[in-house]
């Protein structure tokens, strides 16, 4: 029997999570954070109520982080869990969102961080003219497609970009990201890369400095505010050492700006 193919857009809509942060209490919004939660290759299945539980701690913390600059940040809920080939429902996703964003909030600078799937996502989606930084950690990118087809970059022009990953992940490959990032670096200097040495593809062992490292550079995103010392370094680095920056145990309490 012939498998069935995947439709080309799920018939259900996706949506923002609930505001975390200004949003939430009525106050003006002055910037937001897009969180794109992991997924799977295929299935058009909802998503994991997981998924997007796990995206909750750090927007909690950024919320918390960027209270007084007026930032709110939302998880967005996929129409489906799979990525789905060349369909990529949840980079069309991403970019809903974005325009979401737009329509509630008006003419404010977004972030997207996106984990696994959801970091592929945020980098296809960064193309958005109202995102003006992307943090990828731990970004899915497989190793069939980058040797074939490489996920584009150009798009990446004028955006700050972070990648983030585990030395010892298993599930995605961080050369995988290594390598876009280096492609991204030559149209785009304000690219880096941090590596989470001895970490896994949850960055678990290190996740205060993984967190207080997402802060520092959505906030410095979005409101133009300078970015911690290492972070700083990582952007004004050539590769590779911009590109294999590694994230110091103590980020984010021993570090100020």
């Amino acid at each position: 029997m012939a498998q069935q193919a995947l439709p080309e857009r799920p018939d259900r809509s996706a949506r923002l999570g609930r505001p975390l942060g200004m949003a939430a209490a009525g106050e003006t919004v002055c910037g937001v954070v897009l969180l794109l939660p992991g997924g799977a290759p295929s299935g058009t299945r909802r998503p994991s109520p997981l998924s997007v539980a796990a995206m909750w701690p750090l927007g909690r913390q950024l919320a918390k982080a960027g209270q007084s600059e007026g930032l709110t940040a939302h998880v967005v809920r996929y129409r489906c869990r799979g990525w789905n080939g060349s369909a990529a429902h949840p980079a069309q996703d991403a970019q809903w969102a974005a325009d979401e964003v737009v329509r509630r909030y008006g003419d404010v600078p977004i972030c997207l961080i996106g984990v696994g799937m959801g970091a592929r996502a945020a980098l296809r989606a960064a193309g958005h003219p109202a995102v003006n930084s992307v943090l990828a950690l731990a970004p899915w990118l497989p190793d069939s497609e980058a040797a074939l087809s490489p996920d584009p970059v150009k798009h990446l022009a004028g955006r700050r970009v972070l990648v983030v990953h585990g030395t010892n992940d298993t599930h995605t490959d961080p050369e995988l990201s290594y390598r876009l990032a280096e492609r991204a670096k030559k149209i785009n200097n304000e690219v880096c890369r941090f590596e989470v040495h001895t970490d896994g593809h949850r960055l678990q062992q290190h996740r205060p400095e993984v967190y207080a490292l997402a802060a520092d550079f959505a906030l410095g995103s979005l409101f133009d505010h300078g970015y911690a010392r290492p972070l700083t370094d990582a952007l004004a680095a050539p590769p590779p050492i911009g590109l294999r920056m590694p994230l110091a145990a103590g980020f984010g309490t021993s570090l100020r700006r």
